[in-house]
């Protein structure tokens, strides 16, 4: 008889408090509380959801020139990201404690005079359990975020499944994609700041070319969650007062939306994922195993960790 097990996931399409660190962090617990009293033993925000994605910042930057105005921007957004060193991180790790869940959180996090795009992992016991470093900001990212290596392609062995995630535009890097097919990747998690259309199809590529579930996970923000000193001094305009749309979306091994897109909208997209989906995928394609050719293509990834093996949480939940 064939065993099945299922894990319910929760994709948390939400707005921060823009450039507002406590009040965020606040708003990741209420909504990481409400998931798991749905039940969901991963939960996932988007990408740089603390302390919000600048979409439409220029930061004062022009070729071979830099505004005061722009500096003092982003000292205030350096001022919000997260110091792995301070006691932010054990407020997120608390809530995954106290709900019994893995958190996967995309950050904007602080190492000296850098910063860079990030997405951390937190276990049920509370503790960080590893992060990914975003490789390659895309275009003006550059001028705010630093560039990760491979020694952040974290990739998970839980008791839910092998997961990971790559942030954004790295999904358009097919080698990237590769490193993680290689470490067995289940559960591939994407957050993101892509609303357009095409985000989708790229989506459903990576959930069939891998044989994996794949969680994309966007923001939702209009102009009213951005204070109104930034609009005026940024002049940020959008007809419809949209910032980002959202389109968050599950994805099975198949290619088949489990749930969403989720569009226009803050929202909690929730899913059961069946891991025997992704062995019955492998059958028909398995670009690291059988469908691969080593033998005429190399690969090598520098610095490359190994699956980090997380154990069971015995502990019973303390959902309140």
């Amino acid at each position: 008889m064939i065993m099945s097990s299922t894990t319910k996931i929760a994709v948390i399409q939400a707005a921060p408090s823009f450039l507002n660190k406590d009040k965020t962090i606040q708003k990741i617990i209420r909504l990481s509380v409400e998931a798991g009293r749905k039940g969901a033993r991963l939960i996932v925000f988007p990408e740089a959801f603390l302390p919000g994605y600048p979409r439409g910042f220029t930061f004062g930057v022009h070729v071979g020139n830099r505004t005061e105005q722009g500096r003092i921007l982003w000292q205030r957004y350096y001022e919000n990201a997260l110091d792995v060193n301070g006691p932010d991180l054990s407020r997120i790790g608390e809530v995954a404690r106290k709900i019994n869940a893995f958190i996967s959180l995309g950050v904007v996090e602080k190492e000296g005079g850098t910063l860079f795009c990030s997405n951390f992992f937190f276990g049920p016991e509370g503790t960080l359990l590893g992060k990914h470093r975003k490789l390659k900001p895309t275009a003006a990212e550059r001028f705010i975020w630093g560039e990760g290596d491979g020694s952040t392609l974290t990739t998970l062995d839980t008791e839910m499944g092998i997961l990971g995630s790559l942030i954004c535009w790295e999904n358009y890097m097919p080698l990237a994609r590769m490193a993680m097919y290689n470490k067995g990747i289940q559960i591939y998690i994407a957050p993101t700041a892509d609303q357009r259309e095409s985000w989708q199809w790229t989506m459903r590529h990576i959930a069939i070319e891998g044989r994996c579930f794949v969680l994309s996970c966007n923001q939702y923000i209009n102009t009213d969650f951005i204070p109104e000193d930034i609009l005026q001094l940024e002049d940020i305009k959008d007809p419809a007062g949209f910032v980002c749309r959202g389109g968050s979306v599950v994805v099975a091994p198949s290619g088949e939306l489990l749930a969403g897109p989720l569009w226009d909208r803050e929202g909690i997209l929730y899913a059961d994922l069946d891991l025997g989906a992704v062995a019955r995928g492998k059958f028909d394609l398995d670009v690291s195993g059988h469908y691969n050719r080593p033998d005429v293509f190399k690969f090598e990834v520098a610095g490359q960790p190994p699956v980090l093996k997380i154990p069971s949480k015995s502990k019973p939940s303390e959902k309140g």
